[in-house]
């Protein structure tokens, strides 16, 4: 194998392994049946998509091991696979195909009727549960072996970002961006055939893709898959299947957490989980429950900023912030002093100290947008890349994420990032989840505004209690405390589970759910009335 492999290269390790593979419900396919079945479609791709075209085709489908088969197709054949998010609709869901180019769109029987009463104009549509795939299959069944040819620059893949912050951007994946975390994480965990992969964060995403499917490969183990996430399907899936190693993005941890607790709960075969954005109380709750080790990174679907968890990393922090990466400002570009702390533990510098996570070396992973020559600038200017991401470090190098560079709030003249002050309201133990934003006010800028979901045995929002649990959090600024809460059962999500607080910053207080108000100079929460709400109307009519 070279040094820097092709994902067709670590298919090709594993086409002869017939003692183990995909494991999908009740079906079972070994990996040497799965690989040989990647060669057939290879050839039908060859024989459907036109060469003087992108030889791009999209996937509209859940984690099915047919996604699998046609992502080893794209592999082998050098064609561009476009992961297609399933919670997109009508329009939205029509830009993004043609914004990627697709000749074909495969799709299955869950997902189908998405495609229905949209304009796709000239584009195939294929139903791989219908009676024509398998007619399109059939002349090209027991295709020989296609040799690995791709280089790791070439593209393989076309992830969406997100959208959290406005339309979704196609992100550029090459063979290497996908194959390199893969190798990374199977060598670094010491995973193995005798392994087990647990697959249900969305395969159009590339959490699953880099740190799922690839690690698979790489440590030539069994694939549990599973159509989409659910918590309470998480431990019986893991028993089931025996998994040891599974990743998540988002907040599928504190769904888990939020689950029954049982006495057994850590009488399991998982061994690792991996993945980014879980808070330090559901990682060390989720360790102590399941017996298992939790690996919380940072990363983006761009690959630009990585880093890594670090053992001694302080509550909250990221990890060690890498040599290559520097936090500047976002408007001179000079490189933000380290962020000092009072007695109480309170960043006391937080405008000077937080600034966005740059990559001084260069684009990293990040291999550009596609047809987007306006986003690619946005990221990388003066031979480096600007993350986009919001962040401080302290005295020992230890990094803290601060949010996202859109999501600045402007308090009194005062930026502040939104992530340190949520991460001071998750402890409060009535509140399972918490997302904080910023809403207009004439006064002085913006609100601190904060949605949460309370805990399971705390559905009854206590405003007295609440109150004087951040009148107690003594490296809670002034500024930083929210005026506003909603108690929310649910938030606006991306199918990755990111909270679209786009969404709730627009909402602002017109809403189903009851909404608190806490003034300034005001001891405790009130329920936000038609006449209270009036007058927060007033005071951001002009901001």
């Amino acid at each position: 194998m070279t040094a820097t492999p092709t994902v067709a290269d670590l298919l090709a390790q594993v086409r002869h392994i017939d003692t183990h593979g995909i494991r999908f419900e009740d079906a079972y396919i070994p990996w040497t049946d799965h690989v040989h079945g990647m060669y057939d479609r290879a050839s039908a791709l060859n024989h459907l998509l036109d060469p003087a075209r992108p030889r791009h085709f999209g996937v509209l489908m859940d984690n099915v091991p047919e996604f699998s088969s046609l992502l080893g197709a794209a592999a082998f054949s050098g064609a561009v696979l476009a992961g297609l998010n399933t919670t997109r609709r009508g329009e939205a869901l029509a830009r993004d195909i043609a914004l990627s180019d697709c000749q074909i769109v495969f799709t299955e029987n869950t997902q189908a009727h998405l495609l229905d009463d949209i304009d796709l104009g000239d584009v195939r549509v294929i139903n791989v549960d219908s009676p024509d795939w398998a007619e399109i299959l059939s002349p090209f069944a027991g295709s020989p072996a296609i040799p690995p040819t791709a280089a790791p620059d070439d593209l393989l893949m076309l992830i969406f970002t997100s959208g959290t912050s406005g339309d979704p951007k196609a992100v550029r994946c090459t063979h290497a961006k996908i194959a390199d975390p893969g190798v990374m994480l199977a060598d670094r965990f010491g995973l193995s055939s005798d392994d087990v992969v647990y697959m249900s964060m969305p395969m159009f995403h590339s959490n699953a893709m880099m740190a799922a499917w690839a690690v698979a490969l790489r440590g030539r183990s069994g694939i549990a898959m599973r159509r989409k996430f659910s918590a309470s399907g998480f431990l019986p899936d893991v028993r089931r299947y025996g998994v040891t190693y599974a990743n998540y993005v988002g907040k599928p941890l504190s769904f888990i957490v939020a689950t029954p607790e049982h006495s057994d709960d850590a009488d399991n075969t998982l061994k690792i989980m991996y993945g980014n954005e879980g808070s330090a109380p559901v990682v060390r709750e989720f360790s102590r429950r399941f017996g298992a080790r939790v690996i919380d990174g940072f990363g983006s679907t761009e690959g630009g900023v990585s880093i890594s968890a670090h053992p001694d990393s302080p509550a909250g922090a990221l990890g060690l912030l890498p040599d290559n990466v520097e936090i500047r400002h976002p408007d001179t570009g000079a490189v933000c002093p380290p962020a000092e702390f009072d007695a109480s533990g309170r960043l006391v510098n937080a405008e000077e100290s937080t600034g966005e996570m740059v990559n001084v070396s260069g684009a990293g992973a990040f291999a550009g947008y596609y047809k987007n020559p306006e986003a690619d600038a946005e990221r990388l200017r003066d031979g480096m890349y600007w993350s986009g991401d919001l962040a401080y470090r302290d005295a020992d190098g230890f990094v803290y994420f601060a949010g996202r560079s859109s999501g600045w709030l402007r308090v009194d003249g005062e930026n502040l990032g939104a992530a340190p002050i949520e991460r001071i309201l998750v402890r409060y133990p009535g509140f399972a989840q918490v997302s904080v934003y910023a809403v207009p006010d004439r006064e002085v800028g913006d609100r601190v505004m904060a949605a949460v979901i309370p805990t399971a045995d705390a559905a009854d929002f206590d405003p007295v209690a609440f109150a004087e649990f951040l009148d107690g959090q003594p490296d809670l600024g002034p500024k930083q405390r929210p005026t506003l809460l909603r108690v929310c059962s649910e938030f606006p999500r991306t199918a990755t589970f990111k909270v679209v607080t786009r969404t709730l910053s627009a909402e602002r207080w017109h809403c189903p759910e009851p909404v608190w108000i806490r003034e300034r100079g005001q001891d405790e929460f009130a329920l936000l009335t038609p006449e209270l709400a009036l007058t927060l109307e007033r005071q951001t009519a002009d901001a």
